[in-house]
């Protein structure tokens, strides 16, 4: 098949990578708003490389995979849509409800596959938890602690363009919380700091949040997230039942020190950033969109998927500047 791949940053450039190498892949095209980055790309990897987006779409593929700038990411959506083709897209669908409704329209209008790179859904770690969760394993689920914490901040112009830190990054937590409880949240009560960097402040952004998450079977859920935990990148969740409580994340990697005399010891080759922590993921989201794309599977990351995350992102932003709980019920659903 022919997949037309549209951005070749950082993530694009990883994605371009796997493309190349897929079995049922024949021909790779690649373009980027930066047609030099897109012609670079192609000649590592044997692809063909676009003048532009318009190429993509005007030479013939079967599908498309996009991996530009977040602004462009509603758009191109529409565009795959209404050219009749399955299209991969890197969260965020918009930084808004209105372009997330809007191209989610689009989609359903043209009756496309879209299909949204929450990578963790595709980590081993967490699909096992998934389904110690639903086998009952656990017994009754009463607390579930997440967190994501980069090792370092983002370059300054990034971020005006993120979204916010509920937005961009906690959204993944957000989405892997529902994916692996089986459940929905009913209720957020966030807070931010923004004591780090003046460039957060000077953003509007924070670089430090919490949020209590209520789930609609009365099982409580925090989710933390930091910009700045040098020590290494740590992406974990905890799940505590009645009968056994499990953690994803932690490993021999894990960039976190026991301070008891007998505990592990320190790692030391902690996780340098996501790339690296969820390659195999990654690997495994693109073949599942490849047998998606060929009619061989069901989608497995609908585009309504991000619009849940999304809202539960919105309900914790509006709680961090109005310093309140708020229900998911306040954030509009279409």
């Amino acid at each position: 098949m022919r997949i037309g791949l549209i951005g070749t940053g950082r993530i694009g450039s990883f994605h371009a990578d796997v493309l190349s190498r897929h079995r049922e892949v024949g021909a790779l095209l690649v373009a980027d708003t930066d047609a030099a980055r897109a012609v670079v790309v192609a000649g590592r990897l044997g692809a063909t490389a676009a003048p532009s987006v318009d190429e993509i779409f005007a030479w013939g593929v079967d599908a498309v995979v996009i991996a530009s700038a977040t602004s462009a990411h509603a758009e191109l959506i529409g565009r795959a849509a209404r050219a009749g083709l399955p299209a991969f897209c890197e969260k965020p669908i918009a930084l808004d409800l209105p372009g997330t409704l809007g191209a989610l329209r689009e989609v359903d209008a043209a009756g496309t596959v879209l299909q949204l790179g929450f990578m963790r859904r595709f980590d081993a770690g967490y699909t096992t938890a998934r389904e110690l969760v639903r086998s009952g394993s656990l017994g009754r689920l009463h607390t579930v602690r997440a967190m994501t914490s980069d090792p370092a901040p983002p370059p300054a112009a990034y971020l005006p363009l993120s979204g916010g830190l509920f937005r961009d990054c906690l959204v993944h937590d957000f989405d892997i919380l529902r994916w692996v409880t089986g459940r929905e949240v009913v209720e957020v009560y966030a807070a931010g700091s923004d004591a780090g960097p003046a460039m957060f402040r000077e953003a509007g952004d924070v670089d430090t949040a919490a949020a209590l998450l209520t789930l609609d079977d009365g099982t409580l859920a925090t989710a933390t997230a930091t910009r700045c935990n040098g020590a290494g990148y740590d992406v974990r969740m905890e799940l505590a039942g009645e009968l056994d409580q499990v953690s994803v994340g932690l490993d021999d990697r894990t960039p976190i020190t026991s301070t008891e005399p007998k505990g592990p010891p320190a790692c030391d080759r902690p996780w340098p950033g996501f790339l690296e922590r969820f390659a195999p993921a990654y690997e495994a989201e693109l073949d599942a969109f490849v047998r998606v794309a060929l009619g061989e599977r069901e989608n497995p990351c609908d585009g309504r998927e991000a619009l849940h995350a999304l809202r539960i992102a919105e309900a914790c932003e509006l709680s961090r500047r109005e310093r309140r709980p708020v229900r998911l019920e306040e954030i509009p659903a279409s």
